[in-house]
C-alpha cells in the first residue's frame, strides 16, 4: 500500500522535528521534505509532489496563506492542511479561502493531527472543533442578506440528497456516509455534486455552513 507523502512547512526546527517523529511512526505516512518558508514550500511541492502539506500560517518572508494560494495554482491536486498556533478568525478564514482543506491548532492532540491528515487525504474537510464557531458566525454574519425562503431552497433537494447533506454537515466522510446509507461512495459523490449545483455552492465547507444555517444540524459544545 502506498504511503501518504507529507511535506512539513514550519520555520521552527523543533516543531518540524516533533512532527517528523510523530508522523514517521505512522505506518502509512512518510516525510518527503521540510521547508522553512512559504516560498520554499512552493518550490518543494513542485519538486517532491507531496500528497499533503502541513502548512504553518505565519513564517518569515512568504507566509502560509500566500504559499497555499500559489501551491493550489501550480499543483491543484496537492492538499493543504493548516497547522498553526493561531486560532483567530482572520487567519482561519484566509487559509480556507486560499484553498486549505483543513485547519488544526498546534495544541491539538497527536491523534487529532493524524486523523486530520487521513481525513483530508481521503478527500474530506477537517476542521478542529475549536474552529467551528468561527466558521458558523462568519457565515451567519456575511450571508444573511442572501437567504432564500427555507422551503424554496430545500425543495431543490431530493430526500436522499438531504440525507447526504446532513451526514456531510455532521462531519462524516464519504465512505462513512456510503456505509450508513447502504449506497456506494460513487453515489455519495454524485449526490454531493448535484447538491452543489442546485444550491450554487462550490465547496464542501459551504455545504456544511448551509446545513447549519438552515437548521438541518445544530452545534453542540
Amino acid at each position: 500500500m502506498s504511503k501518504i507523502r507529507l511535506l512539513l512547512v514550519d520555520d521552527h526546527a523543533v516543531v518540524r522535528s516533533g512532527l517528523r517523529m510523530l508522523l514517521e511512526a505512522q505506518p502509512d505516512m512518510e516525510i518527503v521534505g521540510e521547508a522553512t518558508s512559504g516560498s520554499e514550500a512552493v518550490h518543494m511541492v513542485q519538486r517532491q509532489k507531496p500528497d499533503v502539506v502541513l502548512m504553518d500560517v505565519q513564517m518569515p518572508g512568504s507566509n502560509g496563506i500566500d504559499a497555499t494560494r500559489q501551491i493550489k495554482v501550480v499543483s491543484p491536486e496537492t492538499i493543504i492542511l493548516a497547522l498553526t498556533m493561531y486560532e483567530n478568525e482572520q487567519y482561519f478564514l484566509e487559509m480556507l479561502k486560499a484553498g486549505a482543506s483543513g485547519y488544526v491548532p498546534k495544541r491539538a492532540a497527536p491523534d487529532e493531527l493524524v486523523d486530520a491528515i487521513h481525513t483530508v487525504y481521503g478527500g474530506d474537510i477537517f476542521l478542529h472543533p475549536s474552529m467551528a464557531n468561527l466558521l458558523v458566525q462568519n457565515y451567519l454574519g456575511t450571508e444573511e442578506s442572501k437567504e432564500e425562503p427555507i422551503e424554496d431552497v430545500l425543495d431543490k433537494l431530493t430526500p436522499r440528497e438531504r440525507e447526504v447533506l446532513i451526514q456531510i454537515a455532521e462531519g462524516m466522510t464519504n465512505a462513512e456516509i456510503a456505509d450508513k446509507l447502504c449506497i456506494s461512495v460513487k453515489t455519495v459523490d454524485r449526490h454531493r455534486e448535484n447538491m452543489m449545483q442546485k444550491l450554487e455552492i462550490h465547496s464542501r465547507i459551504d455545504l456544511v455552513k448551509f446545513a447549519i444555517k438552515k437548521g438541518l444540524i445544530t452545534l453542540e459544545d
